[in-house]
Formats: structure tokens, C-alpha cells, sequence
């Protein structure tokens, strides 16, 4: 947390996600505002065993891991595309590893307020 705290005393952050109970497709959408959507691709971060071992054992839909588990990603730092490789300094030096996992895409009508696209091939077995 204090690599977090490091990061938004830049005042480069727009928001923060704590990626919990509800995963990225629920936590995500709450920082952001009604015209916006966050846009994540699979394929830029590893998915822990752990989840593909929970995915394959449990039956689990890909979907499905995504609105539960954080697969991997603890946190979301919503930062401005300028910004990204000063907040993401500030975050390494912190100690985190750091994923380049999407970006903020304006939202049209009946879009969700979270995408992950590439589930099906980044988190296959």
C-alpha cells in the first residue's frame, strides 16, 4: 500500500481499484465515470496457476473468474496515457510488478462498464 500511497502523492492518479470480491468487471467500473469503459487484454499479464487450476478443475467459465477473482491483478491504477511510465517508476521502485493491462475507452450505449478481452486464449490450459 505505501507504493501505492508513493504513486498518487505524484498526482498523476486518477483512481484506484482494489480488485477484490467482484474482479476487475465490478470493481473497476465503480472509479470511473458513467461515459467511460475500461478496455483490459488477458494476454498482458500472467494468470497465477492458481486460477487456471481453480478455471479447470472447478468448471469455471472464464467470465465468470473475471467478475470474482482478481486472476492475478491486485490493484488498478488509472492513470493518463502521458503519465503512465512516471506512475509505473514510482510503483517498481515501490517493489510491485507492474502490467500495462488496458486502457479507458469511452463507453457507448448498453456497453459494460468493464471488457476483458482474449480470456479464451490467454487463460487456456
Amino acid at each position: 500500500m505505501k507504493s501505492c500511497l508513493a504513486a498518487a502523492r505524484t498526482g498523476r492518479v486518477k483512481a484506484l481499484a482494489h480488485i477484490t470480491g467482484g474482479g476487475l468487471v465490478e470493481n473497476v467500473p465503480r472509479v470511473l465515470p458513467e461515459s467511460c469503459s475500461a478496455l483490459f487484454d488477458a494476454k498482458t499479464w500472467p494468470l497465477p496457476p492458481v486460477f487456471r487450476w481453480l478455471m479447470q478443475e472447478g468448471g469455471v467459465a472464464h467470465g465468470e473468474m473475471a467478475r470474482v477473482f482478481n486472476c492475478g491483478i491486485g490493484m488498478v491504477c488509472i492513470v493518463g496515457a502521458d503519465d503512465v511510465g512516471d506512475v509505473e517508476a514510482v510503483l517498481t521502485e515501490g517493489g510491485e510488478r507492474v502490467y500495462r493491462v488496458g486502457r479507458i475507452v469511452a463507453r457507448s450505449t448498453n456497453q459494460p462498464g468493464s471488457v476483458i478481452e482474449n480470456m479464451e486464449t490467454a487463460w487456456r490450459g
